[in-house]
């Protein structure tokens, strides 16, 4: 299997892992998804121990509704976790509509900014 063509940027900040989907990813649709990211993302979080991560998504100005099959498969992967949490950061005006939209903004977490994802999920559990 060969790897996705765009991959996510990853970054450990402290126990929180972060995916960080750059400006590559302005619309991830089907054909995105396809070309590998969607099983890159789960891979990560699969991996992410603590089971802690955040997905940083201000690059991201449209998504449709097979990337909200992965946030979701990532989210439950994650709950099955010992001390496993989840949180987007970043979204734009039209993201985060369709997130409100959906109901989903009262399931997962949400924030403006990465650091301030990354503090809440740090005292995860502490």
């Amino acid at each position: 299997m060969s790897a996705p063509a765009l991959a996510p940027e990853v970054v450990v900040d402290g126990p929180v892992t972060v995916i960080g989907l750059g400006p590559a990813f302005q619309i991830v649709d089907e054909h995105v998804l396809d070309g590998g990211l969607g099983a890159a993302m789960i891979e990560i979080a699969d991996e992410a121990n603590p089971p802690l991560v955040v997905l940083d998504l201000s690059h991201t100005h449209f998504f449709g509704s097979s990337f909200i099959e992965v946030l979701f498969r990532l989210w439950t992967r994650l709950q099955a976790r010992a001390g496993g949490a989840f949180a987007i950061c970043g979204l734009t005006p039209h993201c985060l509509d369709v997130l409100k939209i959906t109901h989903l903004d009262t399931l997962w977490r949400l924030f403006p900014t990465r650091d301030e994802a990354v503090r809440t999920l740090s005292g995860v559990g502490h």
